[in-house]
């Protein structure tokens, strides 16, 4: 079984920044691709990033390439999603997936979700 539990959410200004980290507990962690979705109030979740299981390929979303890095530490198990000049529309809650299917942007690509954490940039 896999569990993800994301930390690092927060109440920031816009142009603040913001680290987020996803601790993955599972004997395979370090064979799974990994993504970061959101999902604002009453909007559908939608894909940010994502980084393949060797942490040598990434994908970001155009609403955040520039702004937002991923990375991964397979030797600990985690994943982060640094975010630089939030803006207020990055505003939701930030969740971690992880899948054996590679780079997807959709949902359906991913077997494991984290509860999430909640992401608020005031203007």
């Amino acid at each position: 079984q896999v569990q993800l539990v994301e930390s690092g959410g927060g109440l920031v200004q816009a142009g603040g920044s913001l680290r987020l980290s996803c601790t993955c507990s599972a004997r395979l962690c370090s064979s799974y691709a990994m993504a970061w979705f959101r999902q604002a109030l009453g909007k559908e979740r939608e894909f940010v990033a994502s980084i393949n299981s060797r942490g040598t390929s990434t994908y970001y979303a155009d609403s955040v390439n520039g702004r937002f890095t991923i990375s991964r530490d397979n030797a600990k198990n985690m994943v982060y999603l640094q975010m630089t000049s939030l803006e207020p529309e990055d505003t939701a809650v930030y969740y971690c997936a992880a899948g054996f299917r590679g780079l997807g942007i959709t949902t359906t690509v991913y077997d494991y979700w984290g509860q999430g954490t909640q992401v608020t940039v005031s203007s």
